[in-house]
């Protein structure tokens, strides 16, 4: 049977039916829709689901979700994971930034890496024998557009285009490589830094801005959102078979 996963994200709550390894169905809308859990209900047969949400309505949802699945799991910083996590404060560490952690080790097998999530706000997470050992927070690509255009009394507002190498020759153009290749240059600092301590990590780029990226880094692998879709997946299966629920 297939399980239902609900994230809760900053702007968006993401809604994933996964069997195993594998993304059935997904879909973002701005909040949490019980009318469309009921119709994926009668489309998959769940009988289990995860809820993880960074804006906080997380038991809201378990609430709702109670009424039409059997079991229902809410991740919060007490959630037993499958993998080991050395951070100091569990409880500030963001569900997104554990799943795609579990996603990687569990799901993909990889041991060693810097996880660059490239969503609201850049994520830089380390990964060293499996063990989750922190990481750095960083504006995202969109947020930088906006931080220049609203601080600013006469800066347009600009979009993510490639990063091209090149000094901009219009404003425009200047606000948009300025941001583009301020990340890219970021990223590659990280990146060398982490290659230079230890060969075997590798580089995994993960979230909606990684595209942009992910071919001007060497070594880098891109993995589709349904990495953090599959980790939370494998943190509900683990605690079922607990029967931590």
């Amino acid at each position: 049977m297939a399980n239902l996963i609900v994230d809760e994200g900053n702007t968006l709550c993401k809604i994933a039916v996964v069997d195993k390894s594998e993304v059935l169905y997904e879909v973002s809308a701005p909040d949490f829709d019980l009318a469309k859990v009921a119709e994926l209900k009668g489309q998959f047969s769940l009988d289990k689901a995860i809820v993880a949400s960074t804006r906080g309505g997380a038991e809201y949802i378990c609430e709702q979700l109670r009424s039409k699945i059997e079991k229902v799991l809410h991740f919060t910083s007490q959630t037993e994971v499958p993998i080991e996590i050395d951070y100091s404060s569990p409880q500030t560490l963001g569900a997104d930034r554990i799943a795609t952690a579990v996603g990687v080790v569990c799901e993909m097998g990889v041991k060693d890496a810097l996880v660059v999530d490239m969503g609201s706000a850049i994520t830089f997470d380390v990964i060293e024998n499996g063990v989750f050992k922190g990481g750095n927070i960083s504006l995202g690509v969109a947020m930088r557009f906006r931080a220049l255009h609203e601080f600013t009394a006469a800066l347009p507002l600009c979009g993510a285009t490639e990063p091209n190498g090149e000094f901009g020759h219009s404003t425009k153009e200047a606000i948009e490589q300025g941001v583009m290749q301020g990340v890219l240059h970021e990223i590659e600092g990280y990146a060398e830094r982490i290659s230079a301590a230890n060969v075997k990590k590798c580089i995994i780029f993960c979230g909606g801005d990684a595209e942009s990226f992910v071919n001007r880094i060497k070594s880098a692998i891109f993995a589709p959102r349904k990495l953090m879709f599959t980790g939370l997946n494998r943190i509900l299966e683990y605690n079922v078979s607990k029967n931590n629920i």
